[in-house]
């Protein structure tokens, strides 16, 4: 490591100072020609280093040849060259000094240099001390990555030579971060350490925690007497204590060879097999070996005569333990860097356990609007009318392909989602209208007929969506600015057609209040569902009404098809994913009550990620619970969470 250390900052020194001529490698690679020529990862590292530090500028160039399996070494001199095949097995050579090319050669006069992977991955390392400074951006990019994946101290000193002279803000940056990251782990500084340690304590990235955590890794350690000088003691741990059994003290004590280890059942049992004699093991008869006592006394005796190693009693284990220390220790020595990496890490979790609790209720809303976008419509058909439409699934499903047929018309995805969510609330509610006035109008008084009659509607639609569209799921893309997820840190982030769909939940909520509070179809449609005959005698159509309340209930619908179409999978039983959830909803928030759907929808998308959350391997149990919980929550409040009062309430 501190070879290495001292590569680098020669490396950096070379950088740094003005030369006044260039120094060749040619004679470089010639001290070091017996390895280069025979390289293994055992021997090549003084080679490697001694090219990298050289200060020549075309160890770079030199490096690179090598590690890419270009360089070759004519037989006659052991120089070493840029080959090129040109015909007939012949190779250009090329001095990497001059750079002009010195002859063609038959193969038979070359040795074609192939380091192994072992090699090149030395050879790698080495280059990242050049690419971090190179001129080509992808190559600085790719060295930094080079360092994040395996990072070291000999790439510390060249790190913060580039940091200065980088151009581009964004590597810099990266080089600023990695910077401090390789600071904590490598730096001779204690201070420099403890300094980067707490400026990066603030910081939830995977990295910083992979960084500090090594640090503070423990190892389990016993010693006779006191605790041993010179090591950075985690805690003293007390056999017998919670977490640190006596148990596993003697077994850590026999592991580093400091006592006896028990003898075990079985090896008890080969023992006394081994010492049968004359039908008697020890002058126990072999018949009563079968219990405890009797195997004991055997084995006991043959200890006395030596013919056995004697039982490990709990006596002689006390007092083996009493002789002894048991600690944990630290691998990293400093105590000043394990101090500031434990606070800082306690601090990390506090702010991830807080960040995690964040994610999971963004996760929980942005289930809640899923919920919520699929159920408006459902809330108006049967929270408001009182129709139980099964087939209301089907109206999403509906929807859904609607947008699928308009992106195959328009291949810009922007403009076709544009377009598909009026056509898609035009089709269903059409479809709804069709299906008010041939079925559901004759209907209304009878509940059961109403059910069975639009579940046989759905199977219909089921099967005619096979028949057209195929039983394979069918692509609806969303537009390209939907793509990927608001990132907030490591922890917390959600995907943009997430928040898209919360936005277009809480649009189409204020859509239907205002149509229900504010239009002449919405004051018409709660005069008809609270008094239908006091409604008519009034001059209200009520047929019309209902027509046009269905309506618009199968075409919010539809355009929560398209919504959920955008992450789900467009199949025919896309609508059987959501019927079930939907009408949990509205009966949980309270029937007929906009309010109360919506509390309803919030209510099952945070019960569902939470149990999520404890059973993560599991989301069929998070559901199975999630109805159990919603039966014994209507038994206590059949009405809903947000119960209709008054005349609204109805019967």
């Amino acid at each position: 490591m501190i070879r290495l250390f001292f590569a680098g900052l020669a490396v950096l020194l070379s950088c740094l100072t003005a030369s006044g001529e260039e120094r060749d490698i040619q004679p470089i690679l010639q001290e070091h020609q017996a390895a280069i020529a025979k390289s293994s990862r055992k021997t090549i590292g003084p080679a490697i280093d001694a090219i990298a530090t050289s200060g020549s500028p075309k160890a770079q160039t030199v490096l690179e040849t090598w590690a890419a399996k270009a360089m070759w070494m004519r037989k006659s001199d052991g120089a070493f060259f840029v080959g090129a095949k040109t015909e007939n097995k012949t190779y250009q050579l090329t001095d990497f000094d001059s750079g002009e090319v010195v002859g063609t050669y038959p193969s038979k006069e070359l040795k074609h240099l192939k380091p192994n992977s072992g090699v090149r991955a030395m050879i790698a390392t080495a280059l990242v001390m050049f690419q971090l400074s190179d001129p080509d951006k992808a190559k600085r990019q790719g060295a930094l990555t080079s360092i994040q994946r395996d990072p070291s101290a000999v790439q510390l000193a060249p790190l913060r030579a580039s940091i200065e002279n980088e151009a581009d803000a964004m590597l810099k940056a990266q080089k600023q971060r990695l910077e401090r990251l390789l600071t904590i782990g490598y730096d001779l500084d204690i201070k420099a350490r403890v300094a980067a340690i707490e400026e990066m304590s603030t910081d939830l990235s995977v990295d910083v925690r992979a960084t500090l955590n090594p640090l503070v890794a423990t190892t389990r350690s016993v010693a006779p007497g006191n605790v041993p000088e010179g090591l950075n003691i985690a805690r003293v741990l007390v056999p017998g204590a919670e977490g640190f059994s006596k148990d596993e003290a003697y077994d850590l004590l026999v592991d580093k060879g400091l006592a006896r280890a028990q003898v075990s059942s079985d090896g008890m049992r080969n023992s006394l097999v081994a010492n049968i004699d004359g039908g008697r093991v020890g002058g126990v008869p072999v018949a009563q070996l079968d219990k405890d006592d009797a195997r004991s006394r055997a084995y006991a005796a043959l200890a006395e005569t030596g013919r056995v190693p004697s039982l490990v009693t709990q006596t002689d284990i006390d007092a083996t333990l009493a002789k002894h220390v048991f600690f944990e220790s630290y691998a990293e020595p400093s105590v000043e860097v394990t101090t500031a990496a434990n606070h800082a890490l306690d601090s990390i979790g506090l702010k991830v356990g807080f960040n995690q609790t964040l994610d999971l209720t963004l996760d929980a809303l942005s289930l809640a609007s899923i919920y919520f976008l699929a159920a408006i419509g459902l809330a108006i058909t049967f929270g408001v009318m009182g129709v139980i439409n099964m087939a209301h699934g089907e109206f999403i499903m509906m929807g859904a392909y609607t947008g699928y047929v308009v992106q195959q018309i328009i291949p810009d995805h922007t403009v076709s989602i544009i377009v598909a969510i009026p056509l898609a609330f035009a089709v269903t509610f059409a479809a709804g209208v069709a299906m008010e006035r041939l079925v559901i109008r004759w209907l209304y008084a009878r509940p059961l007929e109403t059910l069975l009659a639009t579940f046989g509607i759905s199977i219909a639609l089921q099967q005619l969506a096979k028949n057209i569209f195929g039983t394979q799921a069918r692509p609806l893309t969303a537009p390209g600015w939907l793509d990927g997820a608001l990132v907030i840190n490591d922890v917390v982030s959600i995907s943009y057609i997430r928040i898209a769909i919360f936005i277009l939940a809480l649009t189409f909520l204020g859509v239907f209040l205002f149509i229900m509070k504010r239009t002449r179809l919405g004051l018409e449609t709660r005069a008809v569902t609270q008094n239908p005959s006091m409604a008519a005698s009034m001059g209200i159509n009520p047929g019309k009404v209902n027509m046009l309340t269905f309506g618009l209930g199968s075409g919010i619908a539809g355009i929560a098809g398209v919504a959920i179409g955008l992450f789900a999978k467009v199949t025919s039983e896309l609508g059987s994913d959501y019927i079930v959830q939907s009408f949990m909803t509205v009966v949980v928030g309270g029937v007929g009550n906009i309010w109360g759907t919506l509390a309803g929808a919030v209510m099952i998308g945070f019960f569902q990620k939470g149990i999520e959350w404890l059973n993560p391997s599991n989301t069929l149990a998070a559901q199975t619970y999630m109805i159990v919980f919603i039966i014994i929550f209507i038994q206590f409040r059949p009405r809903g969470i947000i119960a209709l009062k008054g005349r609204a309430a109805g019967d």
